[in-house]
C-alpha cells in the first residue's frame, strides 16, 4: 500500500493480465517471467502407509504412479513452463486446463473433462489482507494434482492429519482430500474477515475522537478490502454448488455431504462480508454526519459571537464620531457619566442578547 505526501494511503490497483498473446493457439502455456520456479512434492498414502518425496525431475513420477491407491502431487511455483508441460503430458491433463492453471486471473470454477476434473479456487494469504492466490486442482482417479503460485499455504494441518493416519483422509479417496483442501482454502478467509470486523468495532467505539480524517480513510480502506474479498469469495459458491449438484463420477456421494458443509462456510463468509460492507457504509455516513454537526456547532458559536458584536460595534462607532462643535452635538461627550453609560449599554446589550438566544434555544 503506497502512501502519498499527506500521509494518506493510496490503493495499489490490482490488474489481471493474460500472458498469452492475442491469436495464440488455445492451450498455450506461457509462464510469467517473474513467477517462482516450479517445485514438486509428492505425498502417497494408503490406510496403513505413507510416503513423501520431493521430485526434482518429472520422470521420477513414473516410479510413483500406479503404486499407491492415493497420490497427492503438489506443484509450487508456475515459472517453469517446460516442467508444467511435461507434467500435463505425463498425467494426461487437458491443455486448456493447464493454460488456465498458469494464467492466474481465473475466477473459481469447475471444468469437467473425460477422465479428470479441473477446479479453481482462490486462497487468502495470511497477513496480506485482501490479496488472494489462485489454487488449481486436477482430480483424477486416485490422483490429486494441485498448483500453487508460491510457497506457503494453509494446508499444513491437512498434511499433519494424513501423517497422523486420520481415518477419513486415509480411507476416503482423493476426492475427500480435494474437499479437505477446498475447505481449508475457504476457511482461510475467516481470520481476515474477523480482523476487519474487529477494526470496524474499534472504529465504531472511536467515532467521537478528533482524528476523523484518518478514521475516514481507514473506513475507505476497509471497504476496498471487503470489495476485493467479496469478488474472490462469491464465485466459490457456484463452484462448490456444481461439485455438489452435478453428476460428477469422480466425486462420491459421501464427499458431497462434506462439500455441503463447505458450501455453508462460503455462505457464512458472504453474509459476514455483506454485513461488514453495510456497516462500513453506515459508519462512513455517520462519520460525515458527525463532522457536519461539529461544523454546524462551530459555525453557530461564531455566528452568535458575530451577532453579539454587531450592536457593540454600532455603539462604539456612534460615540466615536465626536460631533462636539457641530449643531448636532452629543451631550454625552461632556457628561461625567457618559463613558460609563456607553459601557453599560454594551454590557446590557450582550447579556440581553445571550438571554434572548438562550430563551429561544439557540444557545
Amino acid at each position: 500500500m503506497a502512501v502519498n505526501k499527506n500521509g494518506i494511503r493510496k490503493h495499489t490497483k490490482m490488474r489481471m493480465r493474460r500472458r498469452g498473446k492475442a491469436g495464440s493457439a488455445p492451450g498455450t502455456v506461457s509462464s510469467d517471467p517473474n513467477a517462482q520456479a516450479t517445485s514438486i512434492r509428492v505425498m502417497c498414502y494408503s490406510p496403513n502407509a505413507i510416503h513423501e518425496q520431493a521430485i526434482t525431475s518429472v520422470n521420477e513420477l513414473r516410479g510413483v504412479l500406479n503404486k499407491w491407491p492415493m497420490i497427492w502431487i503438489d506443484i509450487c511455483g508456475l515459472g517453469t513452463a517446460a516442467t508444467i508441460l511435461q507434467l500435463g503430458e505425463l498425467l494426461g491433463l487437458h491443455p486448456l486446463a493447464l493454460e488456465d492453471a498458469v494464467n492466474v486471473h481465473q475466477r473459481s470454477k469447475v471444468d469437467a473433462f473425460i477422465d479428470h476434473l479441473y477446479i479453481v479456487a482462490r486462497m487468502c494469504n495470511p497477513g496480506e489482507g485482501h490479496i488472494t492466490e489462485q489454487v488449481s486442482f486436477f482430480l483424477k482417479a486416485g490422483v490429486l494434482i494441485t498448483f500453487q503460485e508460491r510457497p506457503g499455504d494453509c494446508w499444513d494441518p491437512i498434511r499433519d492429519r494424513i501423517r497422523a493416519g486420520r481415518a477419513n483422509l486415509r480411507t476416503s479417496g482423493v476426492d475427500y482430500l480435494a474437499y479437505a483442501l477446498l475447505d481449508s482454502v475457504v476457511d482461510s478467509y475467516f481470520p481476515t474477515v474477523d480482523a476487519i470486523g474487529e477494526q470496524l468495532d474499534s472504529f465504531d467505539e472511536q467515532l467521537d475522537n478528533d482524528d476523523s480524517q484518518a478514521r475516514y480513510h481507514g473506513l475507505h480502506e476497509l471497504r476496498h478490502q471487503l470489495l476485493g474479498l467479496r469478488r474472490s469469495i462469491r464465485p466459490h459458491r457456484d463452484m462448490i454448488n456444481e461439485l455438489i449438484r452435478d453428476d460428477l463420477p469422480l466425486i462420491s456421494i459421501e464427499t458431497r455431504v462434506f462439500l455441503r458443509d463447505c458450501f455453508d462456510h462460503v455462505i457464512q463468509l458472504l453474509d459476514l462480508v455483506d454485513t461488514y460492507r453495510e456497516l462500513t457504509a453506515d459508519l462512513r455516513e455517520y462519520q460525515m454526519s458527525v463532522n457536519s454537526h461539529r461544523m454546524n456547532e462551530i459555525m453557530k458559536v461564531l455566528t452568535v459571537i458575530s451577532t453579539i458584536f454587531m450592536p457593540l460595534s454600532f455603539i462604539a462607532g456612534l460615540y466615536g464620531m465626536n460631533f462636539d462643535n457641530s449643531p448636532w452635538n452629543m451631550p454625552e461627550l461632556h457628561w461625567r457619566y457618559g463613558y460609563f453609560l456607553a459601557i453599560g449599554m454594551m454590557v446590557a446589550t450582550v447579556f440581553g442578547m445571550l438571554w434572548y438566544f438562550r430563551r429561544k434555544g439557540w444557545f
